[in-house]
């Protein structure tokens, strides 16, 4: 054997697991499919601008270690979520708060925007909710709902409201405040210089092989190292002997602008269902950047097939039941570590999903 471990995977997980393991005096070897390392955290470098090539990353955790830890690498900035939605020509602020309830209504006081909500959901009282859309009202009254979230989340899903499951929205951020921070964390920002800076820190000295497919041959991958660290598809892994587990992919459409300021916000959600977008990104922003010219970025849903990106795991009944199957085959592996959202199918947050390697990490190589 050349190393001790093959990491299938260059994202947070897999970098920070390689990291973690070469600290720790054992060989590691990164192998990913795409011709770049760092997963979906990825930036592109146009303009002078750090362009997140597979939408918005904001860091953000309550975890002073974690932040510690990921400052270690590089530097984050100051910079404060603070994203608008549109819907019919007019802007509302997010998350859900006494800016955005004074745009709905006028309504100026806590006592009030409390007493508008209350009154439109005893208006829809329907029992218990039997999905999405019930679920939503039932948390925030109509004009929020119809507003600023039916459009939305039925363009993400690809599917009615209706139609969805009211445990998708377990609850709904509401602040009554003037407080348009979308993130309650202490700590929150972007690496100075792009999200490449964090993962190149990890990956120092570490052999990593881009452009590879695992799978085009993983009986070669799989005889280079004592153990695997496996990132990717949890079902493609077991060749989908229960079947394939569903998601939710994306696109984006990067378009440069000979303009100084293109819409003067990080991030801007398009609420309404005929818009096929769900938000448009404008990068520089991120960094406080003074570029003369800018990159926006607009991001369209779409059904996930195997050919294209996995984003978001479906986690309905039967999309879980199916992982509990794979997963149960996993803990019968002895050389196999998975890890990530896409071995886990589960949606991680950046800081989760480092919490999440360095707890492996932990289990793995008691002290």
């Amino acid at each position: 054997m050349t190393y001790d471990y093959l990491i299938v995977g260059s994202g947070l997980f897999g970098s920070v697991f390689a990291h973690e393991a070469t600290k720790r005096g054992k060989r590691c070897l990164v192998i990913d499919k795409r011709e770049h390392a760092g997963g979906n955290v990825y930036c592109d470098h146009i303009e002078g601008i750090n362009v997140h090539r597979y939408g918005a990353h904001i860091f953000h955790t309550n975890d002073r270690q974690i932040w510690d830890y990921v400052n270690s690498f590089v530097e984050f900035n100051r910079y404060t979520n603070s994203p608008l939605a549109k819907f019919e020509d007019n802007f509302y602020n997010l998350p859900f708060n006494m800016n955005t309830f004074y745009q709905l209504w006028k309504v100026k006081t806590p006592d009030e925007a409390k007493a508008k909500i209350q009154s439109q959901i005893d208006q829809n009282k329907t029992g218990s909710p039997q999905n999405l859309e019930e679920q939503a009202i039932s948390l925030i009254g109509t004009d929020i709902y119809h507003k600023l979230i039916k459009g939305y989340t039925e363009k993400q899903w690809g599917r009615a409201a209706t139609e969805l499951p009211a445990f998708i929205i377990k609850r709904l951020p509401v602040r009554y405040t003037y407080d348009n921070n979308y993130f309650d964390d202490k700590y929150q920002g972007i690496p100075i210089g792009g999200y490449n800076k964090l993962t190149e820190g990890l990956l120092e000295g570490i052999k990593v092989e881009l452009g590879v497919d695992y799978f085009s041959d993983r009986e070669h991958w799989n005889s280079l190292a004592d153990q695997i660290v496996f990132t990717g598809n949890i079902d493609q892994y077991y060749d989908y002997q229960f079947g394939k587990l569903e998601y939710r992919s994306l696109r984006f459409e990067h378009t440069t602008y000979d303009q100084e300021n293109y819409q003067g916000n990080a991030v801007i959600n398009y609420t309404e269902k005929h818009i096929p977008y769900t938000r448009t990104i404008e990068h520089k922003h991120f960094e406080f950047g003074t570029q003369p010219k800018t990159v926006v970025t607009k991001e369209y849903p779409e059904e996930w097939t195997p050919e294209k990106e996995a984003y978001y795991p479906v986690n309905d009944a039967k999309n879980t039941e199916l992982y509990a199957k794979y997963k149960e085959l996993s803990k019968q592996e002895s050389k196999v570590i998975f890890g990530g959202r896409l071995a886990e199918y589960k949606y991680y947050d950046m800081h989760q999903i480092i919490g999440s390697a360095l707890k492996k990490v932990k289990d793995h190589f008691p002290e």
